[in-house]
């Protein structure tokens, strides 16, 4: 695994993680990264220096505290987590059937309803043109988290 920091054509900066460097290259070809901000496609690799402490510089190790790799660490990561739990408990999850049941609901073939889950860029992107109020999420289903 590696972990890039990234960069989008707006300026917006994120970390993500990767199964390695071809692995980015591929994705990033196909339009499958996008920015965590915005949702442009126009995302690239940031210049990334090593994260090390002066202890660990030196050969000491500062101790680290202990907590759960799941627990937010910072505000953002609250916040976004406060976020995902909102979600998942009042809309309903659609999968990847999100298109075809927010078309349904804009054009009143479904009842009206809170939905979310998962799209291309490009079917997003066609949603909003054609007027159906979508936007990107910045996280995925709880299924599929590690």
């Amino acid at each position: 695994m590696i972990n890039y920091t990234l960069k989008c054509a707006e300026g917006h900066s994120f970390d993500s993680w990767f199964a390695s460097a071809k692995a980015f290259d591929a994705l990033a070809a196909q339009g499958h990264v996008v920015c965590a901000v915005c949702g442009s496609e126009q995302v690239e690799k940031a210049l990334m220096a090593p994260a090390l402490s002066k202890s660990e510089a030196r050969g000491t190790p500062e101790p680290q505290p202990k907590r759960a790799l799941s627990e937010p660490r910072s505000q953002a990561e609250k916040a976004l987590a406060a976020l995902k739990a909102h979600v998942e408990k009042n809309h309903d999850y659609v999968g990847r059937d999100f298109v075809r049941e927010a078309r349904a609901i804009h054009d009143g073939e479904k009842p009206q309803r809170p939905i979310w889950g998962e799209a291309r860029a490009e079917e997003a992107r066609r949603l909003v043109e054609d007027g159906v109020q979508v936007a990107p999420l910045p996280f995925t289903p709880s299924r599929k988290s590690n």
